[in-house]
């Protein structure tokens, strides 16, 4: 997948993951994030009742911990339709300066006085607070790998056995978030797995400071770990600007996507079938479109590109628009810069739009290299370009016109066909006769 993909992958899982932050859960999240919370509970309290440990719970380094962990989950970066916050800072001297067994109980606790500013401000949905204890099935990973390899006793000499406790919290974690993702959503949750790699760079490349901190703080004292609060508060300060360029990101998105819809409203204002025959083009190309298995960056132009393959029609006259026989040669060489105008107006909006515009030109092109207007031929088209184009020929053929009457669509399926390898791509052709049949 290209760079341009992933980021609008990333763009639209942005976007998702803020939408559902503030909006209530669906029953079904209701009941997986309540079952992976209760799982959740059950083994961080059995852990922390049945399993003994070499240190008893302190109060003040409880406290010290406990506050050190919720400023560090202040600093939120967002991931994918998720987040990410750097207390792994915390979490190791945990590890070593709690009880071990009871680190991911506290952690769970911890989380949740951490997100209670969310939840007052409205960013969260306090219905979304059960969440937090599904969030926290990376504690429980490497707590039991040093209670079960008997290194909860800090050593530099058990240096592996860390190594393996980081790789078991990135397991359980990521086992956890596949799991939810799966239950909730139904189907592979593959894209947003591989978008949220970065966590896991982050955690761990903050996870030495954690273990410098956790060997300092039993030298010199619990107090030690509040110094990686400065460290936290830079990485607040970096998560902000983040925030920031995603939001303009995401507003920058939403504001191509408005200028392709209004664009779309004027080409229907002008022309109410050209309007209505593009909208029907949009739906079908996406069809078209995902069972090809277009990537992201494909498919958004894929969509543009339907909506907008007949805008250049607003330059050409309305008495050649709506003429009721056909078209004679010079009115047809008219009709025919009407990609051309298209791209050019397209062009003119900049940005994403600009990008559809070289589709929308070449969305009269044939496969064969009779099309219009620079005889394009094979894969010298676009790929959206080719879907749009059969997409569009299909939904003239099955759609009245001023000229005749709708063909059957068996007919124009037929027709399809008949023209795959000559009009239209083979694959692309097959594609639409396989969802139209369905």
């Amino acid at each position: 997948m290209t760079q341009a993909s992933e980021t609008l992958d990333m763009e639209r899982l942005f976007a998702r993951g803020r939408a559902r932050a503030i909006a209530a859960p669906s029953a079904r999240e209701r009941s997986v994030e309540g079952g992976a919370a209760l799982a959740f509970l059950a083994v961080a309290i059995g852990m922390a009742l049945l399993v003994d440990s070499p240190r008893s719970l302190d109060g003040p380094t409880l406290a010290v911990l406990v506050g050190a962990y919720v400023v560090a989950c202040r600093a939120k970066f967002d991931f994918a339709d998720g987040y990410t916050v750097p207390t792994e800072l915390v979490l190791v001297p945990m590890l070593f300066l709690l009880p071990t067994p009871v680190v991911p109980l506290v952690v769970s606790l911890s989380w949740a006085l951490g997100r209670l500013m969310d939840y007052a401000s409205g960013a969260t949905s306090v219905r979304r607070a059960l969440h937090v204890f599904g969030d926290c099935w990376h504690a429980v990973g490497p707590a039991l790998v040093l209670i079960l390899a008997g290194a909860q006793v800090f050593s530099w000499s058990d240096w592996p056995i860390y190594l393996l406790a980081l790789i078991a919290q990135f397991t359980f974690d990521l086992t956890a978030t596949a799991i939810r993702l799966w239950l909730i959503e139904g189907g592979s949750p593959r894209v947003e797995l591989r978008l949220i790699a970065p966590v896991y760079a982050l955690d761990a490349a903050l996870a030495p400071v954690g273990l410098l901190t956790a060997f300092a703080a039993i030298e010199l004292g619990t107090g030690v770990c509040l110094l990686v609060l400065p460290l936290a508060g830079t990485l607040a300060i970096l998560s902000r600007e983040r925030q920031a360029r995603i939001d303009q990101a995401l507003e920058l998105s939403e504001a191509y996507q408005g200028t392709a819809m209004l664009l779309g409203d004027v080409v229907e204002a002008d022309d109410a079938y050209t309007g209505s025959h593009s909208r029907g083009v949009v739906e079908l190309s996406l069809d078209v479109a995902d069972r090809l298995g277009l990537d992201s960056r494909q498919r958004r132009n894929v969509e543009f590109a339907a909506l907008l393959h007949d805008v250049g029609k607003i330059a050409v006259p309305k008495e050649i628009i709506n003429k009721p026989g056909a078209l004679d040669e010079a009115e047809w060489e008219i009709m025919r810069q009407h990609t051309i105008e298209g791209e050019a107006m397209l062009k003119r909006v900049g940005g994403v739009l600009a990008d559809v515009g070289r589709i929308v030109r070449s969305s009269h092109e044939h496969y064969d290299g009779s099309g219009y207007p620079d005889g394009l031929a094979g894969e010298e088209i676009p790929i959206e370009a080719r879907v749009v184009t059969c997409c569009d020929a299909f939904s003239a053929m099955t759609t009245t016109r001023s000229y005749r009457k709708a063909m059957p669509v068996d007919v124009a399926l037929a027709e399809v066909r008949a023209c795959a390898g000559s009009q239209f791509d083979p694959r692309v052709a097959e594609a639409l006769a396989e969802i139209a049949e369905a």
